[in-house]
């Protein structure tokens, strides 16, 4: 797949396509640089197999808003390719999917681990949180499969299922969760359909996932107040490491087998394998 997408991002962006519609497009395939893509339609048209863009997160591949990515050589590659310029409109609606490399990042885990720990030893590092969320919900949108869209309002960048489903993410950074459990805005659970929580370990990895519909978040824990707290025990049966209940949204079971910590892999893999 990868060597095919290459190929096509490489001939479409090869030469002109004024006269077409593809300018129309909202989602765009990266190649094998920041120079080269070719939009979705037209790989859905070449190649009958990819249906939609689902079809390449089950490879690898990552979905993304233009507006997060910040690639700034598309919007010259945009205007080569279509004899127009991007407004600012639709470069708020256009999603990249692309496909990075994992074992790449995986070693790049490991390195800022140790880079961690030793400012950690050394007592430099005092709040290093903007890491980990990141990291976290890097992790969120390859193995879940999500789509990371800029929000309409102040907040940012939201995520969304394939369904077009509103997913909440929290990422949790931590080796073990406090007696209050995690913290988590009403108001945003109220405003999505799903809610995840990733558990990133110390380590980077990702310790446990959990996926919980958030109207059952808001009539079980809601309670009185803006915040609520997901206490482990109470949510304990949810856990991926304990029920296989979600395992249908894994899109990209292979990054999550590689990005678990070792207890969480093991667990999943067993369970993974007796659904063959």
């Amino acid at each position: 797949m990868k060597n095919l997408i290459i190929e096509k991002a490489k001939n479409f962006s090869s030469q002109s396509h004024g006269s077409s519609d593809f300018w129309k497009e909202e989602v765009f395939v990266r190649g094998e640089n920041d120079e080269e893509y070719v939009p979705l339609a037209y790989l859905q048209k070449e190649n009958p197999e990819i249906t939609s863009s689902e079809d390449l997160q089950k490879k690898g591949y990552v979905y993304s808003s233009l507006n997060f990515l910040e690639l700034k050589n598309f919007e010259v590659w945009y205007e080569k390719q279509f004899n127009k310029k991007l407004s600012q409109k639709n470069k708020k609606l256009i999603g990249i999917v692309h496909l990075p490399d994992t074992e790449d990042i995986f070693k790049a885990v490991e390195i800022v681990n140790q880079v961690y720990q030793i400012l950690k030893d050394h007592k430099v590092l005092v709040n290093g949180k903007n890491l980990p969320i990141q990291l976290g919900e890097w992790y969120a949108k390859t193995i879940l499969g999500l789509k990371q869209i800029k929000s309409s309002s102040q907040r940012g960048f939201d995520f969304f299922s394939h369904e077009g489903k509103k997913v909440e993410v929290k990422i949790h950074w931590q080796d073990v969760t406090s007696q209050k459990g995690v913290k988590l805005k009403k108001s945003l659970v109220d405003m999505s359909d799903y809610t995840v929580i990733m558990y990133v370990a110390k380590n980077f990895m990702v310790r446990d996932i959990l996926l919980l519909d958030s109207d059952f978040v808001i009539r079980k824990f809601g309670g009185k107040g803006h915040t609520i707290f997901l206490k482990d025990s109470d949510v304990l049966s949810y856990f991926f490491s304990r029920s296989d209940k979600h395992y249908g949204k894994i899109v990209n079971k292979k990054a999550l087998l590689q990005f678990a910590s070792p207890k969480l892999a093991m667990k999943i893999d067993e369970k993974l394998s007796a659904e063959k």
